[in-house]
């Protein structure tokens, strides 16, 4: 099997049991969203979606954020991981948002990389969910994921990752399969002890295959 037929393999079965995959964040906005990823770095979803709707009901817009202080946001955001990082980074990032964007998320990847907290991931999700772009986000379950399966080769980076995953993913199917990966990785391929037994993919996957003595037993 060539590395291309690996890849419409997965996206094939990925289709199959996910046909519509999206976000586990909770938003109504493109600004929510924005606020939703930057808390998501280290954090787990669920976590996020606890913190969001008191923190968008207090500070609904990126003005009304850039004037709260910084204390105000880690109080409301606190139970999330590095709190008072994440604070700084959202009262900036809303400050350079209303001052320069006039409060407009620029749909350009390296645009929306001068916000602060806004790393490469977050603006690839950013472009991805909200522009509808051929973006692909990688975060530690779709690194994990495609090393794994044996999509990616000798990637040492999140960029590397990126970089080989949007050679051989359709434009079209870029979106859906950064959440497939997401979603495999969080509830199937998890880090620590993959559901092997319940992978629809093991066919093609070159963790299994390799370890396929130790399923076995």
């Amino acid at each position: 099997m060539t590395l291309a037929e690996k890849y419409s393999y997965c996206i094939q079965k990925f289709e199959e049991y996910s046909p519509a995959p999206k976000t586990e964040l909770t938003y109504s906005s493109p600004f929510d969203l924005l606020v939703a990823v930057i808390l998501s770095a280290q954090c787990t979803d669920k976590r996020v979606n606890m913190i969001t709707p008191a923190l968008m009901k207090s500070f609904p817009t990126p003005l009304a954020m850039s004037q709260a202080s910084e204390n105000e946001i880690f109080n409301l955001i606190k139970s999330c991981s590095y709190p008072k990082n994440k604070a700084k980074h959202l009262k900036n990032m809303a400050t350079m948002l209303h001052n320069e964007f006039h409060d407009e998320i620029p749909d350009d990847i390296d645009e929306m990389q001068k916000l602060p907290g806004v790393g490469r991931k977050t603006a690839n999700v950013m472009a991805a969910v909200v522009f509808h772009k051929p973006a692909m986000a990688v975060d530690t379950h779709v690194f994990r994921v495609s090393a794994r399966i044996g999509l990616v080769k000798n990637a040492k980076t999140p960029l590397e990752t990126e970089k080989q995953l949007i050679k051989y993913i359709p434009d079209e199917k870029m979106h859906d399969m950064h959440h497939w990966l997401i979603l495999h990785g969080r509830y199937t391929c998890k880090a620590i002890k993959p559901l092997c037994n319940r992978c629809k993919i093991t066919a093609v996957c070159d963790y299994f295959n390799k370890n396929r003595g130790i399923f076995d037993k």
